[in-house]
């Protein structure tokens, strides 16, 4: 908030407003709500927020048992351009999305089943072996045991981390294996999708560091505003 131009009061009840709900808020909800009279600074402002939120959950590598995999996401694309379909259309962004949870297993019954703990989401702008290592270095603790699917991409993970397994990607490892990753796309997508309907590229960072801040502070309730304004006030190196 150093420097800034818009008063604190201002910059509470935004984030009062961004944190009161799993759900998250348009600018110009959000400048409705405030009464203020321009767009461009609510949205700004927004967006520094965003960045505050990426820049707490930064600080944390994932731990233990690791599902790591990629979402789609659509992005907002000039209509002059002719556009490609499917993998690798303009309309795509790839995200690396991971998912830090734990193993559970009922004594009596024998069933297992996993709780999941953290997430994080990382737009991967060049797509290649070595930006999913440089990914990998910077989000996981070095004994840690990472599961995911054997894309060509990932030759090298076994380097990062002290245990790498993969399996062959189908419906089956979709709904068992990488379960918490594609609940996470799945969610994030219809999340922006519901309110934004189309993003920029060079933005959809910021609204994955906002949709996993909340999913990671999913049970701290009101604190959550508290943890923020701490977030937001942080400087950051």
């Amino acid at each position: 908030m150093e420097g800034s131009k818009v008063d604190f009061h201002t910059w509470y009840k935004a984030m009062a407003f961004m944190t009161y709900s799993k759900k998250t808020i348009s600018a110009a909800e959000l400048q409705r709500q405030l009464n203020h009279p321009k767009y461009d600074t609510i949205w700004r402002l927004m967006h520094k927020i965003r960045s505050a939120m990426g820049k707490r959950d930064a600080l944390y590598q994932l731990e233990g048992a690791i599902e790591f995999d990629e979402g789609y996401f659509e992005k907002a694309s000039s209509q002059k351009v002719k556009l490609k379909r499917g993998r690798g259309s303009q309309r795509q962004m790839n995200v690396a999305v991971m998912v830090e949870y734990t193993p559970l297993e009922d004594i009596e019954t024998g069933i297992k089943s996993s709780q999941c703990r953290y997430f994080k989401m990382n737009v991967l702008y060049d797509h290649n072996a070595q930006t999913i290592n440089d990914t990998i270095e910077e989000n996981f603790q070095e004994k840690s045991i990472v599961f995911s699917d054997k894309s060509t991409s990932y030759v090298d993970i076994s380097d990062y981390v002290e245990i790498y397994m993969t399996e062959k990607s189908d419906k089956q490892v979709t709904k068992s294996t990488l379960k918490w990753v594609h609940i996470a796309i799945r969610d994030a997508k219809r999340t922006l999708l519901g309110v934004f309907h189309k993003i920029k590229g060079k933005y959809l960072q910021l609204y994955l560091n906002e949709f996993c801040y909340k999913l990671n502070r999913r049970y701290f309730g009101s604190r959550v505003f508290d943890r923020l304004t701490l977030a937001v006030a942080k400087s950051y190196g």
